[in-house]
């Protein structure tokens, strides 16, 4: 039953475009009039001018509805009264009480919205929303098929994992030391912290020619020992013995510093077999024993030999501190922590390569593409020794800093994955592997990677340094049947330390040449100035120390006896 007050809304347009609203009176119960509403001025209550009246007759709006269809008729047909006019600038709105919603208004026109308009055009919108979905589907196939399968993977993915900081929430860090310690996966992340620099345009400062691919470890850091053509740096990350003042010096005041330690035993393992040949320490024992030297460690190590610190508390040398303390000395070793952990904002473990990636991320508001990486530098199986029962802690006696050093940042990198919710790292760490599979299979023809020995990769930039010949270094060879734009996506991930560092420099004294030239030359001439007078010996580097070897080890920065000698003489440069 339909109600005595039902009203209806109207909207209508002033000549000056203004829209209003008015609602209809109340129509009587058997109000079958076609009656044109009176709507008020906006502003007073005056009723605005009705419809206009035709010749001969009174106002249409005020006809009966059979009266305005029968005048229609007879409009139609020529025959009516008015002259057969066409009188298209008006119209008369027979409002029935199940009949339209509203009514839109102009001068000249009057426009009808009833359901089905409103339908038809629902249904449009919903068309184009259909068709510019599936635009969107078509567009983003096309681009994943040009680039060949590889994937931009941002943080959108972690949305899931540590929902408290999402990407974009903070801008990326770019100024960081990595102090790269030995034996303790520290090339792989070297070579995230490469191609991170690459992707966003940084400068890493980079040895000198006479130092090789390391800051002429193992003398204390010095900025004398940094090229010319990346001073000025934004991060720093190969070897070298930590000397906190120097860095501080050479490096932005916002600098984040960061390391990596490894478990004292079988990080020594490692050590020993990769540097069997190079340290004397190790080349004294008889078959080349573990045993026979952790027997009687006294016996072979030699304190002021130049490679001595791969024999004893490597981590707390490279760290900056003294190897041969006394090891009943607790307090050293808690004050040297304590220092350690004041530096570095950040203190990786290897055998949590992942979970620690993680907390990079977090520290750098990193995405997950800047944390993906391909293992390097690693030997084959047969060249690890198991170590016998007894052996580990013989090993952690003999080290008994480093051990103190890794128990001590072991137990605080665990503080730190509970702070960030260790099961928003297992959620990462799950989607950072997934991602990884993904991208190796991407770069290796859809199949995981099988490293090969040097021998056998045909890429010489890709063959990794041997350190002997009992020691196998494996690596990777890009197959043949990828896309060239694949290839050069894949190259870096998997290119060891030595040619990554090499072709670095390269571009780098390419970028700061282009940079000089464009200078002024006022401006020129005091940057020659400047490098002068803040680097007057960085020559006599060059000249005191001859380029290394070929049978020099990359990791360790070996040097003849000779050039040990004429380095300890010159050790003030470096401090």
């Amino acid at each position: 039953m339909r109600h005595k007050h039902q009203r209806a809304r109207i909207g209508y347009f002033t000549t000056e475009g203004h829209p209003h609203t008015h609602t209809h009176p109340p129509q009587s119960e058997g109000g079958n009039r076609c009656e044109e509403s009176e709507p008020r001025h906006p502003n007073n209550n005056q009723t605005a001018p009705r419809a206009r009246t035709h010749s001969g007759g009174a106002p249409e709006a005020s006809l009966p509805c059979k009266a305005s269809r029968r005048r229609r008729g007879e409009e139609r047909a020529g025959t009516s009264s008015t002259g057969g006019r066409n009188h298209r600038h008006t119209a008369v709105i027979c409002e029935r009480r199940r009949g339209m919603k509203g009514l839109m208004r102009t001068p000249k026109h009057v426009f009808l919205w009833d359901k089905k308009h409103i339908s038809f055009l629902n249904g449009q919108m919903k068309w184009q929303k259909k068709i510019f979905l599936a635009l969107i589907v078509i567009c983003t196939v096309s681009l994943l098929l040009h680039h060949g399968g590889h994937f931009t993977w941002n943080m959108e993915a972690f949305r899931f994992g540590c929902s408290h900081q999402y990407p974009g929430s903070k801008p990326k860090h770019t100024n960081i030391v990595f102090l790269k310690t030995h034996k303790t996966a520290s090339t792989t992340m070297q070579n995230i912290l490469f191609r991170f620099a690459e992707r966003n345009n940084l400068m890493v400062a980079l040895p000198v020619q006479a130092c090789g691919h390391q800051f002429c470890y193992p003398r204390s850091f010095s900025s004398h020992f940094v090229h010319l053509h990346t001073l000025r740096p934004n991060l720093i990350t190969n070897h070298m013995r930590f000397n906190k003042t120097a860095l501080q010096r050479l490096m932005p005041n916002d600098t984040l510093y960061i390391t990596i330690l490894r478990e004292p035993a079988s990080m020594f393992e490692s050590l020993f077999t990769y540097y069997s040949r190079h340290c004397m320490s190790f080349r004294r024992v008889p078959n080349g024993s573990l045993e026979a030297f952790l027997a009687e460690p006294f016996r072979y190590y030699r304190p002021q030999e130049v490679e001595s610190m791969y024999a004893r508390n490597t981590l707390t040398f490279d760290l900056g501190g003294d190897k041969d303390h006394p090891s009943k000395d607790l307090a050293y070793a808690q004050n040297f922590v304590a220092e350690v952990e004041k530096v570095f904002s950040l203190v990786m473990i290897s055998e949590y390569f992942d979970e620690s990636l993680i907390l990079l991320r977090h520290l750098l508001s990193w995405d997950l593409e800047d944390i993906l990486y391909v293992k390097l530098n690693m030997r084959t199986e047969s060249s690890k020794k198991r170590l016998s029962p007894g052996l580990p802690e013989k090993i952690r006696a003999w080290n008994s800093i480093d051990t103190y050093l890794y128990e001590y940042f072991n137990a605080s990198f665990w503080l730190k994955l509970s702070d960030l919710g260790l099961d928003c790292v297992a959620k990462e760490v799950q989607l950072l592997r997934q991602v990884q599979e993904r991208l190796m299979r991407s770069c290796f023809g859809g199949k995981m990677p099988l490293p090969r020995p040097a021998a056998e990769i045909k890429n010489k930039d890709l063959r990794p340094w041997q350190p002997s010949d009992k020691v196998d270094i494996v690596g990777y060879d890009l197959p043949v049947n990828i896309s060239h734009e694949a290839q050069e996506h894949c190259l870096k991930y998997i290119m060891p330390e030595i040619s990554y560092t090499r072709i670095l420099l390269h571009s780098q004294s390419l970028r700061h040449r282009r940079s000089y030239q464009n200078r002024p030359p006022q401006k020129s001439h005091i940057l020659q100035h400047h490098m002068r007078t803040t680097l007057p010996r960085h020559s006599q580097v060059r000249l005191s120390q001859p380029a290394p070897s070929v049978a020099q080890s990359p990791d360790s920065g070996t040097e003849s006896k000779s050039n040990v000698k004429r380095s300890e003489g010159t050790t003030k440069l470096g401090l």
